[in-house]
Formats: structure tokens, sequence, C-alpha cells
């Protein structure tokens, strides 16, 4: 189905929705279900294993580094600031990489269940519904 909002053709699965804003002037939202392509649902996966074979490699090396502690020696005296910010960023890097690995499970269940759905001799939708 193709909308028109604003002026602009587009090609929606869902609804436009306008939400009101300050003086009226209301932004645009889409709502809608997420459509995933098998090939993207596979760089997902690979993103969140990535995700996971590199940045638990990479927060060992942080905590054996002298600079990471106080005392100058790895495990001596309190964490340093150096710590704490490669802490935090492998936290962010391993939440996000693990929900793209999510993400892309979910659109390949998806298409599973939606190939098994068509009938004989039908061809193969090239996205699919999460």
């Amino acid at each position: 189905m193709v909308d028109t909002v604003r002026g602009w053709s587009v090609a929606v699965r869902g609804r436009w929705r306008e939400w009101g804003g300050p003086a009226g002037g209301g932004a645009l939202g889409y709502s809608s279900t997420m459509v995933l392509s098998r090939g993207w649902s596979s760089f997902l996966v690979g993103v969140g294993v990535w995700t996971w074979v590199i940045w638990p490699r990479f927060g060992l090396a942080i905590w054996n580094d002298t600079r990471a502690w106080s005392g100058g020696a790895v495990g001596v005296g309190a964490p340093t600031g150096f710590l704490w910010i490669h802490a935090v960023l492998i936290a962010a890097s391993l939440a996000i990489g693990s929900t793209a690995g999510v993400l892309g499970i979910r659109g390949w269940r998806a298409a599973r269940r939606l190939s098994r759905r068509r009938q004989p001799g039908e061809v193969e939708p090239d996205d699919q519904r999460i």
C-alpha cells in the first residue's frame, strides 16, 4: 500500500500518525510491524556473536593494564577512571550487540514461520515480519 504523507509518497505496512507537539505542530511518527529479510537477520546475529567474541577479550586486556589500577600493578589499589570508562563502554557495547543478536534471531524465526505457511509453488517474499 502507498500513502501520501505531507506530499511524500511512502510505501507503508502500518499507519502514519501525527503526534501533537508544542503549538500544535505535530511530528510524524510511524507505527508498524518490523520487516526484516533473512539476510539482515543473519547480519544482526553475526553482529551479536562478534560483539561477544571481541568485547570480553578487550575487557580482560583492560583489567590487566597497569593504567586501570591506582597502585600501578594489576589488582593493586583502587580502580582508576581508565578502568571505569572502559567498563561502561564494554557494558554498553555488549547490551547493544545482544539486542542486535536477539532481533536477528527473532527475524530469522519469523522468516521460518512464514516460509512454512506458504503454499506449494508460491514464491517466498523477500521480507519477513517479526
